[in-house]
């Protein structure tokens, strides 16, 4: 069995609380993206800005670059994987789209939780020079650092 550390825990904690909800600053993203529709996730109402559709979906990429990292894949990810292409516009493909971040976020928690903390400060592979804690951290900042636009955005789209 493994004994978690603290600071695997807290790890857990931070990650569940910037997609999922309670975090100390404000709105989480899965906070945020509730009762968005897929027109206006779609939508562009800051010349120059990305849609809260193609944040969600570059999200996403972290996600799956770390746990491809886990998994020992030291590929960097290509611009196509970064900023991601949005599907057809349809309520359907927005759900999935929301559901795939959730289900990444799951997946990367349980990778977490079995993560051996004496390993944290190691990188993950070594093509990488970012410690597995950075890395975990890094996901966190990043989601918190997006829930901060698709609020502006959402502001936006409803003084537009």
């Amino acid at each position: 069995m493994n004994s978690m550390s603290p600071e695997i825990e807290r790890l857990e904690e931070q990650l569940k609380r910037a997609l999922e909800g309670e975090a100390w600053h404000g709105p989480s993203v899965l906070e945020l993206l509730t009762g968005v529709s897929a027109a206006e996730a779609a939508a562009h109402p800051i010349s120059g800005a990305h849609s809260i559709w193609e944040i969600v979906l570059h999200l996403t990429t972290d996600y799956i670059l770390v746990l491809r990292r886990l998994s020992g894949d030291g590929r960097r990810l290509t611009p196509e994987e970064d900023w991601p292409p949005c599907p057809a516009v349809t309520e359907e493909n927005w759900r999935k789209t929301v559901q795939d971040l959730t289900k990444l976020n799951q997946e990367l928690l349980q990778a977490v939780h079995a993560f051996p903390g004496a390993r944290l400060d190691e990188p993950l592979v070594s093509e990488v020079p970012y410690t597995a804690y950075t890395q975990f951290i890094g996901i966190t900042q990043h989601s918190l650092y997006h829930a901060g636009q698709i609020a502006l955005l959402k502001r936006a789209l409803h003084t537009a």
